[in-house]
Formats: structure tokens, C-alpha cells, sequence
């Protein structure tokens, strides 16, 4: 443990550094204070996950409650981080790193801790909070806070090396982690949208309040000169359960995160859901009530894409449904999931907040993972404000008290899947009124239109159309037939189809192409609720 009584200042943090071989300039810790040296390893931050776990939880409340709630939205606005004070500001390595404030939405103290070398084990000290490093107004209620209370969160800034450098590091950052165990990165297009956690505890199970452990600690090992890595170690904690992690940051054309983590359960868990990712959707072409917006589309992510340990491309559009649900996908070592973006028209959203530039993530499983469910939480919203939508893993195996799990996987956050199918894959659904035109429209009939695109429907045979390949649980099919989309694109077609539900319940629908025995589209699945997917 970091003893606070014994604090050093800038000056007598940086001897230190430098008596343990690295240069205080190579720390960039000029103007920020740290604490003395205490011992770290990954194995080290393990056992003492595991030590936590074996006793009942206690949450962090020695900071005045009272000033984190008047640190309120406008005040937290107006409290911004003085890059001048960044870790790594100098180097070593490209990237620095920026720190948020605490206050009323993020009350949480989060210690930061900066190691004396690259490999991970040695020492650590802590990076004690500082107004001085901040730059707020004189009467900021954030000055009641005392030196060494904690922050929010931290950013990794864009590159400060000239030619590197994408964007002004000072204004620009491409990871943020903030809030229990949230964290982002932004995509290829260089823009913010969906979020991933750390874990999912209990989310949507009925009667059971849902959990959000926090990161309380995060460790920063000085990267490499020129290397386009970062390394960070956290430690989560929360009533029902305390872990280790490990993240590996890579800047590249998008953000590539390896991740390992190590958790310790004290109490069960009925919804166990490991590496969770968090989107926003409202609606979109195939769902929107009349003039509830101008927009025509509002979404972070349109569809949970899946690539089974069959093998089988799945394809599942979002929903915003009337009343929460959760769907379940068996699977057996998944090769990967995600919660993707891939409508890319700014003609579909018209909003200059970009949604057709937001990043589509996807989750690498990295050794075997056995067998399990990717599970799809939606719950409804009326607004774009609220992130609606989880998708993670549940393990077979009960998360039962006193149990372990380790898990390693990637995050891929890009414009598109990074393991594209050589499938035709889905890029719209839409659905409105059942029966012909010119004859009268039968009641309770819904008419779908599922538009694919791809190699396998551009080299079809002349003359050849796709046969689809449809079911669901109950209800009847009719006017069943694929068109190719009269706007000149090769390999752009439509199945077409009317759908008669049987009963008022949520039926799931399944489709896919075929040539014959070729397969020639990943599948789409679709939760129809009758009467209440469209206006």
C-alpha cells in the first residue's frame, strides 16, 4: 500500500525516479506529485484481487460526499485538465496522458500510479491529485477537495511526435476510460461511439438490481520510444467480486486492445457477462414511429454481427423493443462477436454529431472459451441519451461464490469487421404494411425487405436469382421471392417476403441466400414483435 502520509513533491519524486534509473523528463512529471515507491507486478495486483474477494466488500467514501454532488454538470464542465501537467507529456514513448476530474456523475476516487520501468515489474508510485494540475474557476466547489483525493478517469492522448502526430495531442484523444468500468476507444474514422466495460453483472435479470463494479487503480508502464503500444494494469472492485487487468493499447488505423483479466467472485452472479459491450440504438430504417425526429436514423451501433464456432456468419439487427428483452445465442468457442456500425451514409442520419463515422467493435476470443452464450440485452429508450443496448459472453459454468475466471480477448474498434466473411453480408432491414398495392392491405401483415450485398450475388449466373432460405418459430410466410436492387450496384439484392405472426409474442426469424448448395449471405436473425416494431 501507498502510505499518503509520507508524500514526495515534484522535486523529491523526481530525485527518486532518477535514482531508480529513469530520468525525471522521461516521466513527464514535472508539476505533478508522487507518491513514494511501493512494489508492483501483474501477479502482484492478482493476489491482491484475490485477498479482496476473500473479504466483504468495502467502498471507498473518504471523500466529502457534499462537494462531489456540487460538482455538478456545469461545474464539472468548467474544470479541464492542464496538458502542460500530462504523464508522458515528454515521453518516454508518444502518447500522453490527461486525467478527468472527479464530481457528482463520477464521485469514485480512482488512483493512478505511474511504474519505473517497461517490464511490468517493479515499483509503483502514485499520482496524487492536485488542483493545481486543473485549471477551474476561484470558487470552484473542486477546491474543497483535499491533494491526493483521486481523479475520474484518464485519457490517451494523440501522438505529441510531430510527424507521427495525427491531430494536436493537447485537443485530441483516441482511448478514455471513465465511469465504473467503462472505457472507449475511437475508431478508424476518428470519432467516439459505443463503449465496452470492464464486466456486466446481473444486467435485465429480474428482481436483482444490476451491478457496476469500479476501476479503481490503474498503473501506467512507460512505453516504448516510438512504439505505437501502451500497457495498463487496473484493479476492479465492486460487491461481488474484485479482478486484475491487463490492457495493451495499440494505435493503428483504428484502436486494437488486448486484454487479460483475472476476477474473483465473492457472491454469485446470474448474469455473468464478460467482455460487455454498451451501444446506443433509437431507431432506424426499419423502426420509426412517425415524427418522433427529424433525423431519419439514430443509432451508435445497427446490429450484433456473430461468427460462430461452426463457423455460421450471423447477423442480427438491433431493436428498441417495448419492454426489455434478452436473446441468447448458444455457441462453443465463438471465433467472435460484435456490436458493429454499418450504415456509413451521413444522408441516413443528417446529424453533424457523425453516427455514420461511429466505431463498429469486435471481440476476439483468445484461447478457448468452451461453451456459453453470447447474450443481446435491448432495452427500450425514447431518447439518444441512454446507452440501451449490451451484448457479452456468459460462460455454461455458474459464476458461483468463491469461483475464478481468467479470459483473454482482443477489441477491435474499426469501421468494419476485421475478419470480413467472403459471405454477401446484411445492410438494411426494412419493414412496412403486408399485402399488394392496389388491393386492400390485410391487418396484422408485415412486409419485409432485407437488403444484402456482396461477391457471391455479383457473380451469380445470368438470369439466376437467390433462393431464400426462411424460417420462425410459428407464424406463415407469403409473396416469398429476391429482386436485385434496381440502382445499378453489382451484387445489391433484396429478399422480399410477407409475414403473418401467429399470437402477440416476440417470434424469432431466420434467412439466408442460397445458389442451389452454395451459400451465398450470412444469416440474418430478426426479433419481430407484433405490432410494435414499426409505427
Amino acid at each position: 500500500m501507498i502510505d499518503r502520509r509520507s508524500l514526495l513533491g515534484a522535486t523529491g519524486a523526481s530525485l527518486a525516479l532518477a535514482a531508480l534509473g529513469l530520468p525525471a523528463d522521461a516521466l513527464a512529471a514535472q508539476g505533478l506529485q508522487l507518491g513514494r515507491p511501493a512494489p508492483f507486478s501483474f501477479d502482484r495486483l492478482v493476489a491482491l484481487s484475490r485477498t479482496l474477494a476473500a473479504s466483504p466488500y468495502l467502498a471507498d467514501r473518504s471523500l466529502p460526499a457534499d462537494v462531489l454532488q456540487r460538482i455538478d454538470y456545469d461545474a464539472h464542465g468548467r474544470i479541464r485538465f492542464d496538458t502542460d501537467h500530462a504523464l508522458f507529456r515528454n515521453g518516454p514513448g508518444p502518447f500522453p496522458v490527461s486525467f478527468f476530474h472527479l464530481g457528482r456523475f463520477f464521485p469514485v476516487p480512482v488512483h493512478m500510479f505511474v511504474l519505473e520501468s517497461a517490464a511490468g515489474d517493479g515499483f509503483a508510485r502514485e499520482i496524487l491529485y492536485d488542483a493545481a494540475a486543473f485549471s477551474m474557476p476561484a470558487d470552484s466547489p473542486a477546491r474543497k477537495l483535499p491533494d491526493g483525493a483521486g481523479f475520474a478517469g484518464f485519457k490517451v492522448q494523440e501522438s505529441r511526435l510531430g510527424d507521427q502526430g495525427r491531430l494536436p495531442w493537447q485537443k485530441n484523444d483516441w482511448v478514455a476510460f471513465l465511469g465504473a468500468s467503462y472505457f472507449r476507444a475511437i475508431g478508424e474514422l476518428y470519432q467516439y461511439g459505443l463503449s465496452a466495460r470492464g464486466i456486466a453483472l446481473d444486467a435485465a435479470v429480474p428482481d436483482r438490481p444490476e451491478e457496476f463494479p469500479d476501476f479503481t487503480r490503474f498503473y501506467f508502464e512507460p512505453p516504448a520510444e516510438g512504439s505505437d503500444a501502451m500497457t495498463i494494469y487496473a484493479l476492479l472492485e465492486g460487491p461481488s467480486l474484485a479482478g486484475a487487468y491487463k490492457f495493451v493499447l495499440t494505435r493503428g488505423k483504428g484502436v486494437l486492445m488486448d486484454i487479460e483479466c483475472r476476477l474473483f467472485l465473492r457472491r454469485e452472479v446470474q448474469r455473468f457477462g464478460l467482455a460487455p459491450l454498451t451501444s446506443m440504438f433509437w431507431y432506424s430504417e426499419s423502426q420509426k414511429p412517425t415524427a418522433i425526429d427529424w433525423r431519419p436514423e439514430v443509432h451508435d451501433s445497427d446490429g450484433l454481427a456473430m461468427w460462430n464456432g461452426a463457423g455460421e456468419r450471423i447477423w442480427r439487427p438491433l431493436n428498441n423493443p417495448t419492454q426489455t428483452r434478452a436473446s441468447t445465442f448458444s455457441d462453443n468457442n465463438p471465433k467472435g462477436f460484435g456490436l458493429l456500425q454499418r450504415d456509413r451514409s451521413f444522408d441516413h442520419y443528417q446529424d453533424g454529431v457523425y453516427y455514420e463515422k461511429r466505431p463498429s467493435l469486435w471481440v476476439e476470443p483468445v484461447g478457448s472459451w468452451g461453451e456459453g452464450q453470447v447474450q443481446l440485452i435491448e432495452i427500450p429508450t425514447d431518447d439518444e441519451i441512454h446507452d440501451n443496448v449490451l451484448a457479452c459472453w456468459v460462460p455454461k459454468a455458474p459464476a458461483a461464490a468463491g469461483s475464478s475466471v481468467t479470459l483473454k480477448y482482443r477489441l477491435h474498434w474499426t469501421a468494419e469487421e476485421p475478419f470480413p466473411s467472403p459471405l454477401a453480408r446484411c445492410i438494411a432491414t426494412r419493414m412496412g404494411r403486408g399485402g399488394q398495392p392496389g388491393q386492400p392491405r390485410p391487418a396484422g401483415v408485415r412486409k419485409f425487405m432485407v437488403e444484402f450485398i456482396g461477391k457471391p450475388l455479383e457473380t451469380l449466373p445470368s438470369g439466376v436469382k437467390p433462393e431464400l432460405v426462411l424460417t420462425a418459430a410459428r407464424g406463415k410466410f407469403s409473396y416469398v421471392f429476391s429482386e436485385a436492387v434496381p440502382n445499378g450496384v453489382p451484387g445489391h439484392w433484396r429478399a422480399q417476403f410477407d409475414f403473418t405472426p401467429e399470437g402477440n409474442e416476440p417470434v424469432d426469424m431466420r434467412l439466408y441466400l442460397r445458389n442451389g448448395d452454395q451459400t451465398l449471405s450470412e444469416t440474418w436473425l430478426f426479433q419481430y414483435q407484433p405490432g410494435g416494431n414499426v409505427g
